[in-house]
């Protein structure tokens, strides 16, 4: 007979497991504390405003009289900044992944890689400000009907903003895909154009989508910068040229503090957070699912 020993119990292991747990049992309270917080608020917001109001009216004035609950104008111009700096970071930070990963020598990659993390340290009210000073003059001397405030500026900005966090992760994504394949085509008579943009894009396509997915979120959630380049105006207007205010810099303009706190006015703030975050719940379901199909493909 062979008597059964239990496996002696490892102190060091025990204390790792257990405070690993309550690492990711934070992350979880948080998140339910996070949602529970805007759905309170949100929920009451909602006895005094009707839903259909807030979703299909195209007036936001909750702060002057007539008040109006209308959140499109609001929409409009997040997707309409969102749209504009994905324009500009999706094709530029994936190009330069391209590059970095497949072209770029050694040297190279080793001077462009820190000018993108220099890049990607830069703080967003100083994009602000360069968006402001720079890149609204540059635009205003082209179509000179430009408001000092706009919508493309602060695209832009936040586009170039993007940059670093779409290059890198989509290069790493790249870096991944295993050599095997790349010689395979190469074997084949494929160039290397060909072996890039038809085997390693495709191999890392899940990781590339996700980096879109994440420059889209950004974009979405962004707050200094349009806040100083786009403006505050709550009109419903599709002009790049002109000023809007985002969800976000509703949200910064009601936090400061001239809302009375309990006041219907106040519960916007909630009302408002609360659809960002759907909008961006939404955003990252709909990245997942395509990026499980696409590997259900490979």
């Amino acid at each position: 007979m062979f008597s059964s020993k239990r496996r002696p119990i490892n102190i060091k292991e025990l204390i790792i497991e257990k405070s690993l747990q309550v690492f990711a049992g934070i992350s979880i309270l948080t998140t339910i504390a996070i949602v529970f917080s805007l759905l309170s608020e949100s929920i009451t917001f909602f006895k005094e405003v009707s839903i259909n109001e807030f979703f299909t009216s195209t007036v936001w004035t909750p702060l002057m009289e007539p008040r109006n609950f209308g959140i499109i104008p609001l929409l409009v111009g997040t997707l309409m900044i969102a749209l504009g700096a994905s324009i500009v970071s999706i094709p530029i930070g994936l190009g330069t992944a391209i590059y970095l990963s497949e072209f770029a020598s050694r040297k190279l990659r080793n001077i462009i890689k820190p000018i993108l993390e220099i890049l990607a340290g830069i703080p967003s009210i100083v994009y602000g400000f360069f968006a402001l000073t720079f890149i609204t003059p540059l635009i205003k001397s082209i179509f000179p009907s430009t408001e000092v405030f706009n919508v493309a500026s602060a695209s832009i900005a936040i586009g170039i903003m993007n940059i670093p966090l779409v290059a890198s992760l989509s290069e790493d994504a790249m870096t991944a895909v295993p050599n095997s394949i790349r010689n395979g085509a190469y074997a084949l008579g494929s160039t290397k154009l060909e072996v890039a943009t038809k085997i390693v894009v495709p191999g890392a396509i899940s990781g590339i989508i996700a980096s879109f997915v994440l420059a889209v979120s950004r974009a979405i959630g962004e707050t200094m910068i349009v806040a100083i380049a786009a403006g505050s105006n709550p009109q419903l207007n599709f002009n790049p040229l002109k000023s809007v205010q985002t969800m976000t810099t509703y949200i910064v303009n009601i936090s400061m503090g001239d809302v009375a706190h309990g006041t219907v006015e106040y519960r916007t703030l909630f009302a408002v957070g609360a659809t960002l975050f759907v909008m961006t719940f939404i955003l990252n379901i709909i990245a997942k699912s395509i990026i499980s199909r696409k590997s259900e493909v490979a």
